[in-house]
């Protein structure tokens, strides 16, 4: 899995570059909290549940399912974000997370299309590290190489969307927002 900073940074990049028109800060923190909810799951592994188990990590909770229904539950309990933009901003932002972490070198693959298949899926091309689980076993050297794996494979591609979207929005003055 990338860090919890890494996955909060994509829903970050495209608020920045959308402005605060249309992801309004609070909109944007909601995402960026989406987007490392899935990983709560590692209370499983407290809770004596394997990691290969649909409730253990990287299952149900990375599910695009998942992040469907929780996309709809924020915004139908949350009146200002009762509108197709808020629910398509927070599920892209959670549905992100299990995406990346598909493409970590590491780990038993990601549930995507759980409760209607076992597969823990991997993409085809996993150039990212996967991060240590435990907050002492990221203060490593193996976390080091992670952080440098995830600037390079998240950061600065995150940072030239942003940069694309501002361009995109001064480009095109009705978007200027």
């Amino acid at each position: 899995m990338p860090t919890i900073f890494s996955h909060a940074l994509l829903p970050l990049a495209v608020g920045l570059g959308l402005g605060r028109n249309r992801v309004p800060p609070v909109l944007l923190l909601e995402g960026m909290l989406a987007a490392v909810l899935p990983d709560a799951d590692v209370i499983a592994f407290k809770l004596g549940i394997p990691y290969s188990d649909n409730l253990g990590h990287r299952g149900a909770s990375h599910a695009l399912l998942t992040a469907l229904i929780v996309s709809g539950l924020a915004c139908g309990v949350v009146a200002r974000w009762r509108n197709a933009w808020a629910w398509w901003f927070l599920f892209f932002a959670m549905a992100s997370h299990g995406l990346l972490d598909s493409l970590t070198d590491g780990g038993k693959g990601v549930a995507l299309l759980w409760p209607w298949s076992d597969t823990r899926w991997f993409a085809g091309w996993r150039p990212i590290e996967v991060s240590p689980i435990g907050w002492s076993r990221f203060w490593s050297a193996r976390g080091w190489e992670v952080v440098q794996s995830e600037f390079v494979w998240i950061w600065l591609p995150c940072a030239a969307l942003t940069a694309m979207l501002l361009l995109w929005r001064a480009s095109v003055p009705w978007r200027r927002s």
